[in-house]
């Protein structure tokens, strides 16, 4: 998922892509299901390909090779995500393309790196929070380890790789210099571990699992309302006393057993039960519009369905309609940055295995359709 991610948020800042695929087969994540869409598409596969032209192309076959090539010597940037060593035994290897375009930008995606003793294992999402300790630092602290709900190492992937192309097109820009792109998800689901791996690598302290808490903050966690759950933090001595204003507690913030963080720190427990007590009082949106109004980071725990009906979020854009050509009008996540002058959009669903293979190679190539019926009869595409 990290190369299909990245290749999405080009394509929604307005680059054209080409999504290459295997003939009859295309992508793993066409054929993830359940759920699916309304043509019975799996959705996985929509989440992610947005902004692309699909074409396919058999890298095995020597006309296949060509026709990459060809699309190569036009390219800024390739992005492949292979275990590594796949694109040389094709003969499609970084040295090989930059033959082709020197300036080229070739970006490599695998699951841990191109060097090491395990640079050709496979490397899945869920695998790999596991491998760099994501898992062993998530969930309750008296409960098994748990992998996050979404591929997050994988999205965190694809946003370092999108980051390093844009940064290696700057310096190609003022060098004329195309170079290589190395990311694994090895490396980026160690670099997310962030203050628990500076935590261990300064200080030798190995962060257990603190379930919705934190493990240096408190409080700042999720709690039970009388009918549900929120989030709040109270992350400065100034928020700690607004936070007990709004409890009816301000006596708190004075208690020599609290008036630190340091101090809640130690005393978690005691300051976590005093905590739920007193929001037994009031029901979870009453507590979340008071702390908000107190300027106190503070929401909703909110189901995946709850989201898409806050008004911040639709306010925000983050909700886009766009017609698909089988599964008709449906919707998609908007584009989470904004631009004043070049603004991001959607502007195509995500494709049809093959749907844009004669455009591309007509339009682009200028190969005839006698060619294009060559190649077709030949396996080609």
């Amino acid at each position: 998922m990290a190369g299909p991610l990245a290749t999405q948020i080009f394509g929604d800042y307005g680059a054209e892509v080409i999504k290459i695929e295997q003939p009859a087969a295309g992508d793993d994540s066409r054929y993830w299901a359940p759920p699916v869409a309304p043509d019975g598409s799996p959705t996985y596969f929509f989440s992610v390909n947005r902004n692309k032209k699909s074409v396919t192309l058999n890298l095995k076959h020597p006309r296949g090779k060509a026709i990459l090539k060809m699309l190569v010597r036009r390219a800024d940037v390739v992005i492949e995500n292979f275990k590594p060593g796949t694109m040389e035994d094709l003969g499609l290897g970084y040295e090989t393309l930059r033959q082709e375009n020197p300036r080229l930008i070739y970006c490599a995606i695998s699951g841990f790196g191109v060097s090491g003793p395990k640079r050709e294992w496979a490397g899945y999402d869920a695998i790999m929070q596991g491998v760099t300790g994501l898992m062993s630092i998530t969930g309750e602290a008296d409960g098994p380890p748990v992998k996050v709900g979404v591929a997050l190492i994988d999205e965190i992937t694809a946003l370092y790789a999108h980051g390093a192309i844009l940064a290696a097109l700057l310096h190609r820009e003022r060098t004329g210099q195309g170079q290589k792109v190395e990311c694994s998800l090895l490396e980026a689901g160690v670099a997310a571990l962030m203050n628990a791996a500076t935590a261990y690598l300064l200080a030798g302290e190995v962060q257990g699992r603190w379930g919705s808490a934190h493990a240096s903050v408190v409080p700042y966690q999720a709690f039970k309302a009388k009918d549900d759950y929120l989030m709040v933090g109270a992350g400065n001595e100034r928020l700690w006393k607004a936070f007990c204003e709004v409890l009816g507690a301000p006596e708190w913030a004075d208690d020599s057993r609290f008036d630190s963080n340091e101090k809640r720190v130690v005393r978690r427990e005691e300051v976590v039960r005093m905590i739920e007590e007193r929001l037994q009082a009031r029901s979870r949106d009453e507590w979340v519009e008071a702390f908000g109004a107190a300027g106190l980071p503070t929401g909703p725990i909110n189901s995946v369905a709850d989201v898409f009906h806050d008004p911040q979020v639709l306010d925000r854009g983050m909700v886009q309609e766009i017609v698909h050509p089988t599964a008709g009008k449906i919707r998609l996540v908007g584009v989470p940055v904004k631009f004043s002058g070049t603004p991001g959009e959607i502007t195509a669903p995500p494709p049809l295995l093959g749907q844009h293979t004669e455009e591309v190679l007509r339009d682009l190539l200028g190969l005839t359709s006698a060619e294009l019926d060559e190649l077709r009869k030949e396996g080609v595409v």
